[in-house]
């Protein structure tokens, strides 16, 4: 069980990557953290273990294939079950991969919206009642291309752009109690796999992106953490990507 003093927060995909950072950032603030994984496994546990090193049980591992759900309901069910109400819920994981319109497939349809939009609206809805009880906050992380729409991302693209309308519309569902936001990152960490991107393309986007640079991982660490406690601010997407979404 978490600290009895500590606030709690959940984080979806937060065992590598920009999730782990955001975990890190808002561990170094005193939370208890929920680090969620679907195949990281080993990347989690490490992480917790880090954390734990710095604060004693003040971290801990859940794991559940979010595009399942049935798995997105027993993990809501052991959230509650096991840390009681919490008060930060940060909807991050994510899937992304191009999916071109030719060639698009039902199931590629069902992995990217199941993962990026439909887990992290009935995870809001099963935790918003504690959320509530503790005027608690959302954070969505959305993407530049929920307002321009990637190229050979078509999916993707409306996957997000669902979250950023989640952020819109749930945020006067949920006044006046809790605050749902969103953070829509630029170039931050170049996509792995299949989705990555060639030398040509990353100096293309640089060229777009007025600061003529990427961002880190903390640039959005620090962006979640200040939404999360801006008590004034709800229903609102933040671009942090070095002036990017300013282009086509």
């Amino acid at each position: 069980m978490p600290q009895s003093n500590s606030p709690t927060a959940l984080i979806t995909g937060s065992a590598r990557r920009i999730g782990a950072e955001i975990a890190r950032r808002i561990h170094s603030q005193g939370y208890s953290v929920i680090i969620h994984c679907r195949h990281s496994r080993d990347e989690g546990e490490a992480l917790v273990s880090s954390l734990n090193n710095l604060r004693a049980s003040s971290a801990f591992l859940v794991q559940a294939d979010l595009t399942d759900m049935t798995q997105v309901s027993a993990l809501a069910e052991e959230i509650i079950a096991d840390f009681g109400d919490i008060h930060l819920l940060v909807n991050n994981a994510s899937s992304f991969y191009p999916t071109t319109l030719g060639a698009s497939s039902q199931q590629q349809w069902d992995d990217l919206i199941n993962s990026n939009l439909r887990a992290a609206y009935f995870l809001t809805q099963s935790l918003s009642p504690g959320l509530i009880r503790n005027n608690g906050a959302v954070i969505n992380l959305v993407d530049i291309h929920s307002q321009r729409g990637l190229p050979d991302y078509p999916i993707y693209s409306i996957a997000k752009a669902g979250v950023e309308m989640m952020v819109k519309v749930l945020a006067k569902d949920l006044a006046p109690n809790v605050r749902i936001n969103g953070v829509s990152p630029g170039p931050i960490l170049w996509p792995e796999a299949e989705a990555a991107l060639s030398d040509a393309a990353k100096e293309d986007i640089m060229q777009k992106t007025p600061l003529r640079r990427s961002g880190t991982p903390k640039d959005i660490a620090d962006a979640v953490y200040f939404l999360a406690h801006a008590p004034f601010i709800t229903g609102q997407v933040l671009a942090v990507d070095g002036g990017r979404s300013l282009f086509s």
